[in-house]
């Protein structure tokens, strides 16, 4: 007896493109969301866009309230649980990087609100994902959650954000290559949960963004425009997926642990682009993918090296060895990887 269900989230409304910031409201209007909206926001992207979003609300009956966060953590997250129970809004506003976006996210499945996102940088594909991740004590916890009613990505913002965040986006996406490899393996050998059509999503934003590489430069509004377009698909597929597996693999694994080995050294975005160099090598070998994807790294000025990480051969190697341990997910790492061959596959592919 055929018993198969799913049921699939996704944004209903996704606005991207030039200027768009001023038809927020009209992108929440469309979804008859009412009541008073909450913006959760930071102090720079508030400075930003934060007037320019309360004024498009002079018509409601109530103006938005706002609360503003400094870090992502859990006690940040049951802040706003807190507001949003006092004020008893209708929906919430995120409003910045993925620190805003993540804890509006948390805060608003845990009230049972709608939420919105609104990017101010391009850093990574929590923007539209049902997933949300807040670190605590040198590790990084993922949490599911309900994707964004709406996405509003204005490009003229996104251009003008920190280089060094746009490339941290660009480098989780190009890592989607070996989250996939990854999720395909545990499909064969595990008989792991496997969604094709999220998986080809997928590996499309990948494909994307490396054969694009040449063209993603600061200041450039063009740029902004596919990086975030790369950023919403790969936050669809993991909706798609109904787990973070269409994005996260062995390299993540890697990133999480450096968390805890090296915290604060490099952003998430650039750990686990590094990361997905070394294991698309594990995947494939020598004359692999692996190469594409540190030159497409390296082409938008994202880090390829320990050092460009500001990380010593030794904290790479413990990382690598250890990752499998993070959780209870199977990559190419399998049950660990030798010392001695972490370190081969570190020093082929130019890491250390």
């Amino acid at each position: 007896m055929f018993d198969k269900s799913t049921w699939i989230r996704l944004p209903r409304n996704v606005l991207v493109g030039h200027g768009v910031l001023e038809q927020t409201a009209e992108a929440i209007e469309e979804l008859h969301l009412r009541g008073q909206p909450l913006i959760v926001t930071s102090p720079t992207p508030y400075e930003i866009a934060g007037d320019r979003i309360i004024s498009q609300f002079a018509s409601w009956d109530q103006e938005p309230a706002v609360v503003v966060v400094e870090e992502a953590s859990f006690d940040a997250i049951e802040r706003v649980i807190e507001r949003a129970r006092d004020v008893d809004p209708g929906f919430l506003i995120g409003l910045g990087g993925g620190k805003a976006i993540d804890i509006a996210k948390m805060a608003s499945d845990d009230v049972g609100r709608g939420f919105v996102s609104v990017p101010t940088v391009a850093s990574h594909d929590g923007i539209v994902s049902n997933r949300g991740s807040v670190p605590e004590e040198g590790t990084r916890h993922s949490v599911a959650a309900e994707p964004p009613l709406a996405v509003v990505a204005d490009t003229e913002i996104l251009a003008n954000a920190p280089w060094e965040l746009t490339t941290a986006g660009c480098a989780d996406i190009i890592s989607n290559y070996t989250a996939v490899m990854d999720w395909r393996l545990a499909y064969r050998l595990k008989n792991a949960p496997y969604s094709q059509y999220a998986a080809a999503l997928s590996e499309m934003t990948a494909e994307m963004l490396v054969g694009n590489a040449d063209s993603i430069r600061p200041g450039l509004e063009e740029s902004s425009w596919i990086v975030v377009k790369a950023l919403v698909s790969s936050g669809v597929a993991m909706s798609i997926a109904g787990s973070s597996r269409p994005a996260s693999g062995a390299e993540h694994l890697f990133s999480h642990q450096l968390d805890r080995i090296a915290p604060g050294r490099a952003s998430h975005g650039h750990q686990v682009g590094v990361g997905s160099i070394m294991t698309a090598y594990l995947h494939s070998g020598e004359n692999g993918l692996w190469r594409d994807i540190r030159d497409a790294l390296a082409n938008i000025d994202a880090p390829t090296t320990a050092a460009e990480l500001n990380l010593d051969d030794d904290e790479v190697l413990e990382a690598l060895t250890t990752a499998h341990e993070i959780r209870d997910r199977y990559t190419i790492l399998g049950d660990g990887i030798d010392e001695t061959a972490a370190r081969e596959v570190a020093k082929q592919t130019g890491v250390i």
